[in-house]
């Protein structure tokens, strides 16, 4: 189930996009996926195997869209305080992520944010097919 719907709403997604996206205007394609491609934690397989195939999936779009000036980019966040990440997590499972974070903090949806943002500008139009781990260091 898992790998069905984070890989075909990726898909889906990505096909829309790169359909109505006007050519030669330099737009942005921006994907998420998870920084559990990078550190591949026990127990997680299906979903790491889910959004590793969504980033597979952006680096080839970026050569079926050659030539457009369209650019397509990952965005691969590590854990972000949010409802839907603390959602069944108890105080200790918590304290634990933190604690694994060089940082010494949970990722804030700001942090994410604002790469994404990067990447939407001009100033982004030079990266293109790549995956940014947004995750503080954790591995």
């Amino acid at each position: 189930m898992t790998f069905g719907v984070n890989t075909k709403g990726s898909f889906l997604s990505c096909r829309e996009a790169a359909n109505r996206l006007a050519r030669g205007g330099g737009r942005r394609i921006i994907s998420i996926s998870s920084s559990t491609v990078g550190g591949l934690p026990p127990g997680f397989a299906a979903y790491a195997a889910s959004e590793a195939a969504v980033e597979t999936m952006i680096k080839i779009l970026t050569k079926e869209l050659k030539s457009t000036k369209i650019t397509a980019n990952c965005v691969a966040p590590g854990p972000i305080a949010t409802d839907m990440f603390f959602s069944g997590m108890g105080d200790d499972d918590v304290k634990k992520v933190v604690d694994e974070c060089p940082l010494g903090r949970m990722g804030e949806p700001k942090d994410v944010a604002h790469i994404v943002g990067f990447l939407a500008t001009d100033a982004g139009e030079w990266i293109n097919g790549q995956v940014i781990r947004a995750y503080g260091g954790t591995v």
